[in-house]
């Protein structure tokens, strides 16, 4: 099984179709396909923040609704989803733009984007298991006994990390490093803490390389075991990294 995962897109089109192109996929149908038969994977968290977020939304929906993809969600995908099915969510936090190109569309393109997102975050798996449980993609990572779960629990660590319950002074919350205790022989491949270079620690890879901060939008070739990236066209926000 050959995949390229990609990390957090946050709206960046313009870097993702950059990336997957470099990756050798080709756009002649109107979504990204590999003359291999290469998939792309999405570690989660396709919108919000950057200037694209709905031709995101299009362009993984319709990847899935071929079968030419793998998807996961991630705290911002949930959110969003939130925010569609009409339930009370703060429009904060990156979602504000999102909620205003989605504004911006006729009502019956409206209606499309929100259902076509419900129905892909509804059928996602909460985090994907590949090539026969060899390679794990989670948005935020997942620990070695969580693998195989979906409690409530295990979705929080999914989603949101391993969080310690406190805020950071930005009013996101404290995580800590679990990658750090991970010690099981899948590859687990995730992002939603950005880096300013792909980190890898024990059998894990952090591949949210901040593409929305201005810095990278980066994949992760299977089983290459390569990491590529391109350069973000917006302004870099230093504070925003974990070295």
């Amino acid at each position: 099984m050959n995949i390229d995962v990609i990390g957090d897109i946050h709206g960046c089109f313009e870097e993702f179709e950059k990336l997957t192109k470099q990756l050798g996929y080709d756009w002649s149908t109107g979504m990204p396909l590999h003359p291999d038969n290469r998939m792309l994977s999405f570690v989660g968290d396709l919108t919000d923040r950057g200037p694209s977020s709905i031709k995101v939304i299009e362009i993984v929906c319709l990847l899935l609704k071929e079968k030419k993809a793998f998807y996961s969600p991630g705290n911002h995908c949930n959110k969003l989803y939130r925010y569609f099915l009409g339930n009370k969510v703060q429009i904060t936090h990156g979602l504000e733009t999102t909620v205003a190109e989605f504004k911006d569309l006729p009502n019956k393109k409206q209606e499309k984007i929100k259902h076509d997102f419900i129905s892909l975050y509804e059928k996602a798996p909460l985090y994907q298991i590949l090539d026969e449980g060899r390679l794990i993609v989670a948005h935020a990572g997942i620990r070695e006994e969580y693998i195989g779960k979906s409690s409530n629990s295990v979705k929080t660590f999914v989603l949101y990390g391993d969080i310690t319950g406190k805020k950071n002074p930005d009013g996101t919350p404290e995580r800590r490093d679990w990658a750090q205790q991970y010690h099981g022989k899948a590859l687990i491949v995730y992002g939603h803490t950005p880096v300013i270079e792909p980190k890898r620690t024990n059998q894990t890879i952090n591949i949210d390389t901040g593409a929305v901060f201005g810095n990278l939008l980066t994949a992760y070739r299977y089983p290459e075991d390569e990491v590529i990236s391109v350069k973000s066209s917006l302004p870099y926000v230093n504070e925003k990294f974990r070295k």
